[in-house]
């Protein structure tokens, strides 16, 4: 009973809200306290096909219609999947299983549905989102079973498997003159594409069409190859040596997806990569210069806490080890990190650490020994010792941690540290890294700084810069989520200035949100994305690192919802 309880009380408020004969306009007012920018964050659409899952009818649950059914896992799979997982067991969100809804009820569950909750459960009624219809129409879906995906096992990835390019067929050494160093690869979100930029020039020298969304780019190990992977997830291996840098392997890992990386440690660079997907909860260890795919591992398991079957544990980050021929994967809801060793495929052998639940995104310290990784709703960063093979700690943090890869850098007190920003509160915490020179200071919080607000979703500097900047794309209010908050690391309780990002850009009308400051190679510039919509202009900017004024806007009708970017020579060697 206990695990149901989170119900009673947002549904009896809504209820009570109806009761009452609150008008939709006031209960909208009210429920302004819910944090937007986690539901935005949360309710990404799954890039699963609604049509792919099985109708399955149930008992005890209203009639619908086949077109209703339809519509039902349509609205779904665009609204609900990514918080509360496909198979509704619950992920970021909470379970929406039939033993709990349909004790809950239809009326329940409309109201529920219209008013939302203020602990971040969107008000889909009330908002304008869903009609009335469609509430109802929703609260009756999710007294059914969920319908099931299909799985997408080797045969289905051997379908998708191509190469373009044979590797014998590859230039032996660079036939570019390209300076691969300083090129960025740069996420074309709603395009399906990438766009390649020269660092120095700030050119666009090739837009590749990749999977949809990219979710993040990764070099090889020898710089060589760079490794994009969609939300569709589908993998797109790329040759920067080549004439002009094209694709020459691609392979769909699943039907969604976030993750690739690529092997590092010493006498397997370049040797195998990895992905892993949201549906099916599993990865594939791939050749690493072609992608066939040599072994598959899924994820689905018991959780940490209740030591409870969870059949969607999603696969988040993945980061490849120096200290160990091994690659660390994050299993989100069981709240796992495996430590997956590739010297033997046919006898895989693999540490499996027990952390905290929805581990999501995280990277090395500035030793590359620790892996700090968010385990976001849990307000809480896991540390793993990647050299011992163990977990060093668990640090609790602020709301819903949000890194991307964190950032390095020496607090003039407390000596080495890792940062992270929140999305659900302003803070930027910093830990204590350095467990032999600065041994009281270690995996803990030393500092708390205030930011200018919540919705950050990365935080950046790099050896050769005094600064730290913190994005806030996703802050519901509107000049925030437009500008970014840089600190002086040497002087961190001066307070933060904040530069004016989209206005610089001066692209018109949109959203505009200003996301992921990304470093060039010398550590002297530094590049943001105003991103708008599909329909409007998008930029990028760069900024000059020492005077924090504006260097460059980049503007091409090409550059269609830029989000990520990634420069080569930062990403090949996680310097951050």
């Amino acid at each position: 009973m206990m695990k149901k309880d989170w119900y009673l009380k947002p549904l009896a408020v809504a209820v009570t809200t109806v009761a009452m004969g609150i008008t939709p306009a006031q209960a909208q007012d009210g429920h302004k306290d819910v944090d937007g920018s986690k539901s935005a964050y949360q309710g990404t659409a799954s890039t699963v096909d609604p049509g792919s899952a099985k109708v399955v009818r149930t008992p005890g649950a209203p009639d619908l219609t086949e077109a209703e059914f339809e519509k039902a896992k349509e609205i779904y799979f665009q609204r609900c999947a990514g918080c509360h997982g496909v198979l509704r067991k619950g992920a970021t969100g909470k379970p929406l299983t039939t033993d709990i809804t349909q004790e809950r009820g239809l009326d329940y569950l409309k109201a529920f549905i219209t008013y939302g909750s203020p602990a971040g459960m969107p008000n889909w009624g009330t908002s304008g989102d869903l009609t009335e219809e469609e509430v109802e129409l929703m609260a009756k879906y999710v007294m059914h079973e969920p319908p099931v995906p299909p799985e997408f096992g080797m045969p289905q990835m051997q379908e998708t498997w191509e190469v373009k390019v044979a590797p014998e067929d590859r230039p032996t050494e660079q036939m570019n003159d390209l300076a691969l160093d300083n090129l960025f690869s740069v996420t074309l979100r709603d395009a399906g594409q990438v766009a390649l930029i020269d660092g120095g020039s700030k050119e666009i020298v090739k837009i590749l069409e990749t999977g949809y969304a990219v979710h993040i780019s990764r070099l090889s190990a020898s710089g060589r190859y760079l490794f994009v992977i969609g939300r569709d997830a589908k993998v797109d291996m790329i040759d920067l040596w080549m004439e002009e840098p094209s694709i020459v392997a691609t392979i769909k890992v699943g039907m969604e997806a976030r993750s690739v990386e690529t092997s590092k440690y010493e006498g397997y660079e370049d040797k195998f990569a990895i992905a892993g997907a949201y549906w099916p909860p599993q990865y594939v260890i791939m050749d690493g210069e072609t992608l066939e795919p040599k072994k598959i591992v899924s994820t689905r398991g018991m959780t940490v806490d209740t030591q409870e079957y969870h059949p969607e544990p999603r696969v988040a980050a993945i980061v490849a080890s120096h200290q160990h021929p091994e690659f660390i994967v994050n299993v989100k809801e069981t709240g796992k990190v495996q430590l997956v060793n590739y010297e033997n495929l046919e006898a895989l052998s693999t540490v499996e650490i027990e952390t905290s639940r929805f581990l999501h995104d995280g990277g090395w310290d500035a030793s590359g020994r620790y892996f700090l990784t968010a385990a976001n709703e849990s307000n809480q960063i896991v540390v793993i010792d990647a050299q011992e093979r163990e977990l060093e700690a668990i640090v609790d943090v602020g709301k819903i941690p949000h890194p991307g890869r964190g950032a390095n850098f020496v607090d003039p007190e407390f000596g080495p540290v890792w940062a992270t920003s929140h999305l659900g509160d302003a803070t930027i915490q910093l830990i204590g890294t350095d467990p032999e020179g600065h041994p009281d200071n270690a995996w803990q919080v030393v500092r708390t700084l205030d930011g200018q607000g919540g919705g950050s979703l990365f935080i950046k500097t790099h050896p050769e810069s005094d600064n730290l900047y913190v994005d806030t794309a996703l802050n519901p209010g509107e000049a925030i989520s437009q500008s970014v908050a840089v600190f002086d690391v040497n002087d961190l309780e001066a307070g933060y200035e904040v530069l004016p990002i989209a206005e610089w850009a001066d692209v018109g009308e949109g959203p505009k949100r200003v996301v992921q400051p990304e470093y060039n190679q010398a550590g002297d510039e530094v590049w943001f994305s105003v991103w708008n919509t599909s329909d409007k202009t998008s930029a990028l900017v760069v900024v000059d690192d020492e005077t924090r004024e504006l260097k460059k806007v980049i503007k091409d009708e090409r550059l269609v919802t830029p989000t990520g970017k990634f420069n080569v020579i930062n990403t090949q060697h996680d310097i951050y």
